[in-house]
């Protein structure tokens, strides 16, 4: 196998080589309206600020504010009307999130026409879909695709069914428990299943120090560590298993890359978040070894950072003309 350059248009209308910035497509471009933010969610009134700039913002060191902001945000870009999570839960970046979507839409649409499918004929697998089920949220509502979310602790996934209901989601997103915590896809997908996408936002740390030190380490690049303050461990939240695991990134994404090939038949384009440059090279080396016969790495706008996910296929591309012929619609 040879590791593919992705093609321009699995990564269009983006800046030089590490300068990233957000996809053309990603409705949060530019700077926010907030007085049309604070029309649709009104509470979001008590957490605005000005920053050094002169500028309407909020105190991303506040996990109240962020929630809030998420909520304001759903509200106006994606028609979600009902949003909340539990305390103490993940609480993601939306416009992050959204990137991957429609980096993962890209990859969908680089093959014939060019043209990315839509609708819920399109089967996407979220890996640790959480309590906020940002994802399928996003996913369903930018391209009608159907979710479906999974996770491993039981109050995240009553979170997210109440969001699924709350909005009237139920047919378009299903959510599954993974009863054993050591796997990723078995137990999850099931014989019969099809996915032609699956996503991961996978834990970073290795342990609930190390997650509490980069948070630290944050606050002082970003000038905020301030002695009269009790500043939050974690402005966006987050249980054990949505921050940490053994192994940390390193070692997840190996089980997710090592399982993956037993379902290599039954999924087109697996993916993953990859926050740490140094773990690409040797997922890249372990799904050579693994018989991948593609494996794209897009760069990503992470917020203050860069970022990128890994994806790849095990299909040839004989195969992956018969998928896309039997399973995606007319475009």
């Amino acid at each position: 196998m040879t590791r593919k350059t992705p093609s321009p248009t699995s990564q269009p209308d983006r800046a030089e080589p590490g300068k990233p910035v957000l996809h053309r497509r990603n409705r949060h471009s530019g700077r926010y309206d907030f007085p049309a933010l604070i029309a649709g969610c009104p509470e979001l009134t008590e957490h605005v600020i000005v920053n050094p700039y002169g500028k309407q913002s909020i105190d991303f060191a506040d996990p109240d504010a962020v929630r809030v902001f998420n909520r304001a945000l759903l509200r106006q870009f994606y028609g979600i009307k009902h949003w909340d999570i539990p305390p103490g839960y993940l609480c993601p970046p939306v416009p992050g999130r959204a990137d991957y979507l429609h980096g993962l839409a890209d990859l969908l649409g680089q093959n014939d026409d060019q043209a990315i499918p839509r609708g819920t004929s399109v089967r996407a697998l979220d890996i640790g879909s959480g309590a906020n089920c940002i994802y399928p949220l996003i996913g369903h509502r930018e391209y009608g695709w159907h979710f479906t979310g999974s996770d491993i602790d039981a109050v995240a996934l009553g979170s997210a069914r109440a969001i699924v209901s709350a909005n009237g989601l139920a047919k378009a997103i299903e959510l599954r428990q993974q009863t054993a915590p050591k796997h990723i896809f078995n137990g999850v997908v099931l014989p019969g299943d099809r996915f032609d996408l699956t996503l991961c936002n996978p834990p970073f740390h290795a342990s609930q120090a190390e997650a509490s030190s980069g948070s630290q380490r944050k606050w002082r690049n970003l000038g905020k560590l301030d002695p009269s303050r009790k500043l939050p461990a974690l402005n966006f939240g987050g249980q054990a298993a949505e921050l940490w695991c053994e192994g940390g990134e390193a070692a997840f994404i190996a089980r997710m890359a090592e399982e993956s090939a037993l379902f290599a038949r039954q999924v087109y384009w697996f993916s993953t978040l990859v926050s740490k440059g140094s773990n690409v090279a040797p997922l890249v080396t372990r799904l050579k070894r693994l018989g991948a016969r593609q494996v794209h790495t897009l760069d990503m706008a992470q917020g203050q950072k860069k970022s990128r996910f890994v994806a790849w296929t095990f299909l040839s591309e004989t195969e992956q003309a018969s998928w896309r012929a039997e399973r995606w619609p007319k475009r």
